[in-house]
């Protein structure tokens, strides 16, 4: 148990999905009071419903990462509740199919859609979502963590490193959110705000499921290269990441790391293919 957690507050967006549902009742698992921020307010209640029947204590706000006025009541509501803020876990983000090429690899017979019939409004959407939705996030909540010298843990991905093929966009989010992590590490350095990122590598959740898995549950040729590539051979479960979680929110374990985006991900990025 992380005793320096206790009665500190959490807030999470996306906090409804497979990984970020597995953080927040983690967090509160570990005494903090835990704020769930996403679109859909039953999904979001379903998460609080969990945490105390655990004897956990959280809250649920319906909030659009990139709608600022939203996040500002959540925040208006969350101080008002729990009187300060302390980690900020920024896990909104999200694919779209307008933002996703049907081949990996371009050849003039390509399957539709190819790199050239992407939508403008695909790509923004992805990227908004991902990296504004962080930005707006991380400015709303910031001037209240840099009271308590709080910090922010962004979701990050092994696609930030090296991108994956058809997903273009969610890739430059993802690389722009290990670049943002880093320049905010740098701005608020000397406040005592840390900003640090998690960088999962392949987990099954509910969006990228029919990806990864066919009807009958086996793996995808996509998911079999992905398998290929993980030293530990297998997906990640969500329980995989909370460990460096814990270690980047409890500050009387990482007082002196800031900057960096963490990669939880079974050997993904150290293998070489050979």
């Amino acid at each position: 148990m992380h005793e320096a957690l206790q009665n500190k507050v959490a807030v999470v967006t996306g906090g409804s999905g497979v990984l970020c549902s597995e953080m927040a009742m983690e967090l509160a698992r570990q005494g903090m009071r835990v704020a769930i921020l996403n679109r859909t307010a039953q999904k979001g209640e379903a998460v609080v419903r969990s945490i105390t029947e655990n004897g956990g204590e959280a809250i649920n706000f319906s909030v659009d990462v990139l709608n600022k006025e939203s996040l500002i009541a959540a925040r208006q509501a969350i101080l008002q509740q729990y009187g300060q803020i302390d980690v900020l876990i920024n896990g909104a983000g999200g694919n779209h199919p307008d933002a996703i090429t049907a081949d990996e690899i371009y050849k003039e017979q390509s399957t539709a859609p190819n790199f050239f019939e992407l939508t403008p409004s695909g790509f923004e959407s992805v990227f908004s979502n991902n990296f504004t939705g962080t930005f707006l996030a991380a400015q709303v909540f910031g001037e209240a963590l840099l009271k308590t010298k709080g910090t922010i843990i962004n979701i990050s991905s092994m696609s930030s490193y090296a991108p994956m093929t058809k997903v273009p966009a969610y890739s430059a989010a993802k690389a722009a959110i290990n670049n943002f992590t880093q320049w905010m590490a740098v701005h608020f350095a000397e406040a005592g705000l840390r900003v640090n990122a998690i960088a999962p590598g392949f987990f099954i959740t509910e969006q990228n499921r029919n990806l990864l898995l066919t009807e009958d549950g086996s793996l995808t040729a996509r998911s079999e290269k992905i398998i290929a590539a993980t030293p530990q051979k297998r997906f990640g479960k969500p329980q995989d990441l909370l460990g460096t979680l814990l270690f980047l929110a409890d500050d009387t374990y990482s007082a002196f790391v800031t900057g960096v985006t963490i990669p939880v991900d079974g050997g993904f990025m150290a293998y070489s293919g050979v």
